[in-house]
């Protein structure tokens, strides 16, 4: 198994309000993309990966196939509740959130919890599959026949979010398990990266580039624009 991972501030922004987490001996890799005034959403996505963390260590001995679902929907909960308290006792951050990616690897399975905007995205040559379905305004309006994709990449509200972690005392997030295939890449990232490059582009980047393809999606993602923070996580499996 190979995993690169990076983060960028981005052209346009004054701050990285990405946090990421990867451990190659748990399994574990965390990803939040944070919002809410100038310091609440770079605190909001800290608190999620250093939530998920710890929750995570400390439960790492009940890992199984059995017991991951439930542990990945726990861990959330947690974290969700330390960023809302958190808010409440801080008028300066009362309306930080963050999305947030969680995946664990056990044997021959990826085990996921999701909320918000952020991805995750399998890729078997040459095939790239979203794992993940986007908490979204304009998700919504695909689903609904408001829009059709293509209108979405430009939708004034593309940025709205149905669903976010630490905004309300509860949030559900989706938990999903996929089988894993031989040779089969799985790639975490933030919306900085998917708003800036296509899918294709970044199938042809993963599958080609075995030196850094996290460091090439950031750089091009970068080049495209830059217009926010970026965050990729690449597991070759």
């Amino acid at each position: 198994m190979k995993v690169f991972a990076g983060t960028d501030i981005g052209k346009m922004r004054n701050m990285n309000q990405d946090s990421y987490y990867v451990s190659e001996s748990m399994g574990l890799y965390i990803l939040a993309d944070g919002m809410g005034g100038y310091t609440g959403g770079e605190v909001a996505s800290q608190l999620a990966v250093k939530s998920v963390r710890k929750y995570m260590e400390e439960n790492q001995t009940r890992f199984s196939q059995e017991t991951l679902p439930n542990l990945l929907k726990e861990a959330t909960d947690f974290a969700n509740e330390v960023i809302y308290d958190s808010a409440k006792e801080n008028k300066n951050l009362e309306e930080m959130g963050t999305t947030l990616e969680i995946c664990v690897l056990y044997q021959d399975t990826a085990y996921m919890s999701h909320i918000g905007d952020s991805r995750i995205y399998s890729i078997c040559h040459p095939q790239i599959t979203h794992l993940t379905t986007d908490h979204s305004y304009v998700e919504k309006l695909i689903k609904d026949g408001t829009i059709t994709r293509e209108e979405a990449k430009n939708h004034p509200d593309k940025h709205v979010l149905m669903k976010a972690l630490g905004c309300m005392p509860t949030v559900e997030a989706d938990i999903l398990q996929k089988k894993l295939q031989p040779n089969e890449i799985l790639l975490i990232c933030s919306d900085g990266l998917t708003n800036m490059l296509a899918d294709p582009e970044i199938e042809e980047v993963v599958n080609r580039n075995t030196i850094d393809p996290a460091k090439e999606l950031i750089e091009r993602a970068n080049l495209a624009g830059g217009y926010d923070n970026i965050t990729a996580i690449v597991i070759h499996t």
